[in-house]
């Protein structure tokens, strides 16, 4: 038994020729399509930029042949890399070389080399300042306000002590009497480091604290002298001045 299945009829087109419409919507497909715009409102006020892949390409080839590889730089006669870069820590100022000089002429109150200190800066006393704070807060004292403000006040009283004592030859900078102060800390910092194994209260911890405050008060004084004028005359008074400073701060070590 067969089934009977019903065939629409083909109707074609009044030409008579059928391949027409298959021609026809050829040409339709193969007609270029503008770049994709989204859609906007009337009332928005925000403007939108289309975006074409093969302009981007074209561009990017461009670039690659006429400016070079994205990534890269050139300048006249030769090209510009990572390598001519300075290292950061001297960009940012901080010379380990110099801060390790300074710190080894501190070592030796007798000795000490005022050269190596005319260039001043701030990144050895700073260092230095974290170390002694750091030490503080193994024996339990948190200080970091206290001697940060201290060293400032310090740093100004001498500043205006060492000039006023200079009267008009004195040139003596902030810069440079903060430099000094701060890396003249070191015998304190030891003394900090030293503390904590030496027992709390006696007649030792004092004698102890009292050499180092000796030994900062020397060679800050013999600093200050070298680097300005005027100050060989009122040597003493300057020493006065330093023991005042680096005894506050001993008194912070051991009580």
């Amino acid at each position: 038994m067969t089934k009977e299945f019903a065939v629409p009829p083909v109707v074609f087109p009044s030409g008579g020729n059928p391949s027409a419409v298959g021609s026809n919507n050829i040409q339709q497909r193969r007609v270029a399509t503008a770049p994709f715009q989204p859609p906007r409102s009337s009332t928005s006020s925000i403007p939108f930029m289309s975006f074409d892949v093969g302009s981007a390409a074209a561009s990017s080839s461009s670039s690659s042949l006429f400016g070079g590889p994205i990534g890269s730089s050139t300048v006249p006669g030769g090209s510009a890399s990572f390598e001519d870069e300075e290292p950061l820590l001297d960009e940012l100022g901080i010379h380990p070389d110099q801060i390790w000089s300074k710190t080894k002429s501190i070592l030796n109150p007798f000795r000490s080399n005022p050269a190596v200190h005319k260039d001043s800066d701030l990144s050895g006393p700073i260092l230095l300042y974290m170390l002694l704070c750091l030490f503080q807060l193994l024996a339990g004292k948190i200080q970091f306000g206290v001697i940060l403000g201290w060293i400032v006040v310090s740093s100004i009283f001498l500043y205006i002590v060492f000039n006023m004592l200079a009267g008009r030859n004195g040139n003596l900078d902030l810069h440079r009497c903060t430099s000094v102060v701060g890396y003249c800390m070191l015998p304190v910092v030891i003394l900090s480091a030293a503390s904590l194994f030496v027992p709390q209260g006696g007649t030792f911890r004092i004698a102890v604290a009292a050499v180092f405050v000796l030994w900062a008060t020397r060679v800050c004084t013999g600093l200050m002298v070298a680097l300005a004028d005027g100050g060989d005359e009122h040597r003493g008074l300057i020493a006065y001045a330093c023991f005042l400073i680096y005894t506050l701060f001993s008194l912070l070590v051991i009580f």
